[in-house]
Protein backbone atom coordinates (compact mmCIF):
# COMPACT_ATOMS: atom_id res chain seq x y z
CA UNK A 1 0.00 0.00 0.00
CA UNK A 2 1.38 3.36 -0.97
CA UNK A 3 1.90 6.22 1.43
CA UNK A 4 -0.69 8.97 1.48
CA UNK A 5 0.55 12.47 0.80
CA UNK A 6 0.40 15.17 3.44
CA UNK A 7 0.22 18.97 3.10
CA UNK A 8 3.74 20.30 2.56
CA UNK A 9 4.96 17.20 0.70
CA UNK A 10 6.37 17.70 -2.79
CA UNK A 11 3.77 16.44 -5.26
CA UNK A 12 5.25 13.59 -7.32
CA UNK A 13 5.82 14.75 -10.88
CA UNK A 14 4.19 12.78 -13.64
CA UNK A 15 3.89 12.75 -17.42
CA UNK A 16 0.86 10.80 -18.64
CA UNK A 17 -1.04 10.56 -21.93
CA UNK A 18 -4.29 12.49 -22.27
CA UNK A 19 -7.38 11.41 -24.22
CA UNK A 20 -5.64 12.39 -27.47
CA UNK A 21 -2.39 10.59 -26.62
CA UNK A 22 -0.53 13.84 -25.86
CA UNK A 23 1.78 13.85 -22.84
CA UNK A 24 0.57 15.98 -19.93
CA UNK A 25 3.17 16.80 -17.26
CA UNK A 26 2.49 18.20 -13.81
CA UNK A 27 5.72 20.21 -14.11
CA UNK A 28 4.23 22.13 -17.06
CA UNK A 29 1.70 23.65 -14.62
CA UNK A 30 4.31 25.19 -12.30
CA UNK A 31 3.24 28.69 -11.34
CA UNK A 32 -0.44 27.66 -11.25
CA UNK A 33 -2.37 25.67 -8.71
CA UNK A 34 -3.52 22.24 -9.86
CA UNK A 35 -6.34 20.05 -8.62
CA UNK A 36 -5.30 16.48 -9.41
CA UNK A 37 -8.16 14.08 -8.87
CA UNK A 38 -7.98 10.31 -9.04
CA UNK A 39 -10.99 8.23 -10.05
CA UNK A 40 -11.49 4.48 -10.64
CA UNK A 41 -12.81 4.27 -14.20
CA UNK A 42 -14.13 6.34 -17.10
CA UNK A 43 -17.73 5.78 -18.19
CA UNK A 44 -19.00 4.71 -14.76
CA UNK A 45 -21.75 6.50 -12.83
CA UNK A 46 -19.78 8.05 -9.96
CA UNK A 47 -16.81 8.97 -12.11
CA UNK A 48 -19.11 10.56 -14.70
CA UNK A 49 -20.81 12.64 -11.98
CA UNK A 50 -17.45 13.83 -10.68
CA UNK A 51 -16.01 14.63 -14.14
CA UNK A 52 -19.19 16.51 -15.11
CA UNK A 53 -19.06 18.51 -11.85
CA UNK A 54 -15.45 19.49 -12.53
CA UNK A 55 -16.35 20.40 -16.14
CA UNK A 56 -19.33 22.51 -14.97
CA UNK A 57 -17.05 24.42 -12.56
CA UNK A 58 -13.95 24.60 -14.75
CA UNK A 59 -14.33 28.32 -15.59
CA UNK A 60 -14.81 29.18 -11.92
CA UNK A 61 -11.76 27.13 -10.89
CA UNK A 62 -9.61 28.46 -13.75
CA UNK A 63 -10.61 32.02 -12.84
CA UNK A 64 -9.33 31.35 -9.31
CA UNK A 65 -6.01 30.10 -10.74
CA UNK A 66 -6.61 26.34 -10.68
CA UNK A 67 -6.01 23.82 -13.45
CA UNK A 68 -7.77 20.45 -13.13
CA UNK A 69 -6.37 17.06 -14.16
CA UNK A 70 -8.30 13.81 -13.74
CA UNK A 71 -6.25 10.61 -13.47
CA UNK A 72 -7.53 7.05 -13.91
CA UNK A 73 -5.94 3.76 -14.97
CA UNK A 74 -7.76 4.00 -18.33
CA UNK A 75 -6.08 4.05 -21.74
CA UNK A 76 -6.35 7.21 -23.91
CA UNK A 77 -8.95 5.61 -26.21
CA UNK A 78 -11.36 5.06 -23.31
CA UNK A 79 -10.69 8.57 -22.01
CA UNK A 80 -11.52 9.98 -25.46
CA UNK A 81 -14.80 8.03 -25.54
CA UNK A 82 -15.61 9.30 -22.02
CA UNK A 83 -14.84 12.91 -23.00
CA UNK A 84 -16.96 12.70 -26.16
CA UNK A 85 -19.92 10.93 -24.57
CA UNK A 86 -20.15 13.31 -21.60
CA UNK A 87 -18.92 16.52 -23.32
CA UNK A 88 -16.11 16.86 -20.77
CA UNK A 89 -13.76 19.85 -20.79
CA UNK A 90 -11.53 18.71 -17.92
CA UNK A 91 -8.11 17.27 -18.83
CA UNK A 92 -8.16 13.49 -18.41
CA UNK A 93 -4.97 11.43 -18.33
CA UNK A 94 -4.43 7.68 -18.18
CA UNK A 95 -2.13 5.77 -15.86
CA UNK A 96 -2.47 2.09 -16.91
CA UNK A 97 0.76 1.19 -15.04
CA UNK A 98 -0.74 2.75 -11.87
CA UNK A 99 2.68 4.23 -10.97
CA UNK A 100 1.29 7.76 -10.53
CA UNK A 101 -1.77 6.48 -8.67
CA UNK A 102 0.54 4.66 -6.26
CA UNK A 103 2.92 7.64 -5.91
CA UNK A 104 -0.04 9.75 -4.79
CA UNK A 105 -1.38 7.14 -2.36
CA UNK A 106 -4.47 6.78 -4.54
CA UNK A 107 -4.16 3.05 -5.19
CA UNK A 108 -4.39 0.30 -2.60
CA UNK A 109 -6.78 -1.48 -0.29
CA UNK A 110 -10.23 0.03 0.08
CA UNK A 111 -13.74 -0.96 1.08
CA UNK A 112 -16.19 -1.65 -1.72
CA UNK A 113 -19.68 -2.89 -0.87
CA UNK A 114 -18.44 -4.25 2.46
CA UNK A 115 -15.47 -6.13 0.98
CA UNK A 116 -11.79 -5.22 1.12
CA UNK A 117 -10.49 -4.87 -2.44
CA UNK A 118 -7.42 -3.40 -4.11
CA UNK A 119 -8.08 -0.55 -6.51
CA UNK A 120 -8.17 3.18 -7.11
CA UNK A 121 -8.98 5.19 -4.00
CA UNK A 122 -11.06 8.20 -5.09
CA UNK A 123 -8.78 11.05 -4.01
CA UNK A 124 -8.11 14.72 -4.69
CA UNK A 125 -4.75 16.44 -4.23
CA UNK A 126 -4.47 20.22 -4.47
CA UNK A 127 -0.96 21.23 -5.57
CA UNK A 128 0.26 24.81 -5.07
CA UNK A 129 2.22 26.96 -7.53
CA UNK A 130 5.53 25.58 -6.27
CA UNK A 131 4.55 21.92 -6.67
CA UNK A 132 3.82 21.30 -2.98
CA UNK A 133 0.74 19.50 -1.68
CA UNK A 134 -1.70 22.06 -0.28
CA UNK A 135 -4.50 19.59 0.50
CA UNK A 136 -4.76 15.80 0.31
CA UNK A 137 -8.25 14.32 0.42
CA UNK A 138 -8.71 10.54 0.33
CA UNK A 139 -11.80 8.30 0.11
CA UNK A 140 -13.91 11.19 -1.15
CA UNK A 141 -17.43 10.75 -2.49
CA UNK A 142 -18.11 11.61 -6.12
CA UNK A 143 -21.38 13.45 -5.42
CA UNK A 144 -20.92 16.91 -3.90
CA UNK A 145 -17.13 16.66 -3.84
CA UNK A 146 -16.43 19.50 -6.30
CA UNK A 147 -18.78 21.85 -4.41
CA UNK A 148 -16.95 20.96 -1.18
CA UNK A 149 -13.55 21.70 -2.75
CA UNK A 150 -14.78 25.07 -4.03
CA UNK A 151 -16.11 25.93 -0.57
CA UNK A 152 -12.94 24.69 1.22
CA UNK A 153 -10.70 26.70 -1.13
CA UNK A 154 -12.82 29.82 -0.60
CA UNK A 155 -13.64 30.25 -4.29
Amino acid sequence: MSERLQPGDTAPDFTLPDADGNDIALAAHKGRKVIVYFYPAALTAGCTKQACDFTDNLDLLAGAGYDVIGVSPDKPEKLAAFREKENLKVTLVGDPSKETLEAYGAYGEKQSYGKTVTGVIRSTIVVDEEGKVERALYNVRATGHVARIIKDLGI
